[in-house]
């Protein structure tokens, strides 16, 4: 009973200001990240001339950009809903946005290095600087 007595005494404004603090900054993260995804997607479709660049920014529609922009089916956006089989068609889809652009297909393997221990956590800064590259070179 004296541990609870105890518990009951404590002040959990810290703790819970700094969960607030977290939880503030993750979202502002979230969408700067999502701004930016959207640029880069609404930016590659344009270089690669198809008419609707707009549907980046769009949640959900934006999974039926990539396999349009790899000369896909818009039908084929629906794989991204069944997990795994969506890591395999993001994968063969940015392959082949890479390639329409002039960049190595390779790159879009990058992903599949968050697998591996102790680089895992440089993974998605690369991601986002190989879009950022692919999105707005003056390649192609």
């Amino acid at each position: 009973m004296i541990p609870l007595l105890a518990m009951s005494n404590m002040n959990f404004a810290p703790i819970l200001g700094i969960f607030a603090a977290m939880a503030f900054l993750g979202v502002i993260l979230g969408i700067a990240m999502y701004v930016y995804m959207a640029l880069v997607w609404q930016t590659i479709a344009k270089k690669l001339k198809y008419n609707k660049p707009w549907l980046a920014w769009i949640p959900i529609a934006n999974f039926f950009l990539l396999p349009i922009l790899a000369k896909k089916e818009w039908g084929y956006g629906f794989l991204f809903f069944i997990p795994i089989v969506n890591i395999v068609f993001f994968i063969i889809w940015t392959w082949k946005i890479y390639e329409r652009r002039n960049f190595p297909g390779w790159l879009s393997l990058i992903p599949l290095l968050s697998i591996i221990p102790l680089i895992n956590f440089l993974v998605m800064p690369a991601e986002l600087v190989v879009l950022g590259i692919v999105a707005w070179s003056k390649k192609k």
